[in-house]
């Protein structure tokens, strides 16, 4: 029965396919560039003043960020597993489509594409926006400059694969070195603020239930932020020996991760109290406009920008490996033509082509919304896929081994349930519309799937 699943799968993602392939050209260096780059954006900038708004302690602030890198790596180990078990770009959908058939891959699939498209969008319109106050130019000019910034890196990338991955290689430097420079400037900074650390604060620490229900919203903001340690399983198919690099580039690139939130964290404290960290939309600004004085809100915007230049070209590389995926497996087959440089061009195109629709309609942040359920039900069908595959496949080559499986696998596959409810309880308006796109999908799949398919 595995070998006649094997070789329909053969049949599926063969048939048809052009000479020209993707490139296997991509090592650890790329790997974490593109870890960086797709992890580390706006949100670690903004996402503390939530946290110590419920959470108004150092103890339970910076625990907060330990309890979600220790979630990312529960969930690290098993998509290592995956990844290094299925070399094949293309992310979850590669998982899922493996594990619970083409319906479920072809949904993975088509919703991450589109969230990557809208998340593209999000970070082109703020580096605009940012862009244009630097400059000194008139509002009008942000969409011209998001614009701009999707079209210059859709260029590089259509040159070829080692032009993306220098590019993501340069900017993932660029961005890590602005935190770094962050960092050491608010821990050096000798202000007053810094002083409350370790001391006891005067807003009371929550207890009981309420300390359970601020710990889950907390944790809820804090995975987001550690979201895309997994980003290296994207380009799998080009990992020049993806059995032993795919589970070293996740782990590393999470540890570096960590290392780099939990440092500006820190930061963030020594600059201010955790009190006046409460509530603010933006405590990286805040933290600037302490250490740098009145040109604190240059240096943040700046960061701001070098951090989500590094984001764009990582975005618009995995939108495009999701649709060659995609066309490989037989719904787009235009999509699955790759260039000599190794790009996979239309996939290129379309996902240039809607982030760009998407920046000048406004519609990216509706788009956005409505997909961030399969946010979260992508980690819970990856874990689920794992738990399936090991009864279903038990004899396939696995050059990583998930750690404590199936224990660690189910604990995490519960966790995911548990925070997926809670994002359907936190956002149910938006939760509905991902159903009802749930429910387009079904006929767009029926209309577009290989005749091959089971379902």
């Amino acid at each position: 029965m595995i070998e006649v699943a094997a070789a329909r799968e053969a049949e599926i993602t063969t048939k048809g396919r052009p000479a020209r392939g993707l490139l296997t050209v991509l090592g650890i260096v790329f790997g974490l560039s593109v870890i960086v780059g797709n992890t580390i954006g706006s949100g670690i900038l903004r996402t503390p003043g939530q946290i110590a708004q419920v959470l108004p302690t150092v103890t339970l602030f910076l625990g907060v960020w330990v309890l979600g890198a220790v979630y990312a790596a529960l969930g690290a180990n098993t998509l290592a597993e995956l990844g290094a078990m299925m070399p094949e770009s293309g992310g979850f959908t590669v998982f899922v489509r493996r594990a619970l058939g083409p319906y479920a891959g072809f949904v993975i699939g088509w919703s991450d594409w589109l969230s990557t498209c809208s998340s593209i969008s999000l970070a082109a319109i703020v580096i605009g926006e940012y862009g244009a106050v630097l400059f000194g130019w008139r509002k009008e000019f942000d969409i011209p400059i998001a614009s701009a910034v999707i079209v210059i890196f859709a260029v590089l990338q259509w040159i070829g694969i080692k032009s993306g991955s220098r590019t993501q290689v340069v900017t993932a430097i660029a961005k890590t070195a602005a935190f770094v420079l962050l960092i050491i400037a608010c821990l050096t900074w000798r202000g007053n603020a810094g002083a409350e650390i370790g001391q006891t604060l005067t807003r009371p620490s929550p207890h009981g239930f309420a300390l359970f229900t601020a710990l889950v919203l907390s944790m809820q903001a804090v995975i987001f932020t550690y979201d895309g340690y997994y980003a290296i399983t994207y380009f799998s198919g080009e990992v020049r020996d993806p059995g032993r690099d795919i589970p070293r580039i996740i782990f590393g690139g999470l540890v570096a991760v960590t290392l780099i939130y939990l440092l500006l964290n820190v930061a963030f404290i020594h600059v201010l109290p955790i009190s006046k960290m409460a509530g603010e939309s933006f405590v990286a600004g805040a933290a600037a406009r302490e250490v740098f004085g009145a040109r604190g809100d240059t240096v943040i915007r700046t960061l701001t920008i070098v951090s989500l230049l590094s984001a764009v070209n990582a975005f618009q590389l995995m939108a495009s490996r999701v649709l060659y995926r995609l066309g490989a497996l037989g719904f787009l087959p235009a999509a699955e033509y790759v260039n000599r440089g190794g790009t996979p061009v239309v996939g290129l195109l379309l996902s240039a082509l809607v982030s760009l629709a998407l920046v000048i309609t406004g519609t990216f942040e509706f788009v956005l919304a409505i997909t961030a359920f399969f946010f979260v039900a992508n980690y819970t069908l990856a874990f689920v896929s794992l738990l399936v595959l090991r009864k279903k496949e038990p004899a396939t080559v696995r050059p990583f081994k998930a750690k404590g499986h199936p224990w660690t696998t189910a604990g995490v596959f519960l966790l995911s349930l548990a925070f997926l409810a809670g994002a359907v309880a936190a956002d149910t308006r938006n939760s509905v519309y991902s159903v009802i796109l749930l429910g387009l999908s079904w006929p767009i799949y029926r209309f577009m799937r290989p005749k091959t398919a089971t379902l």
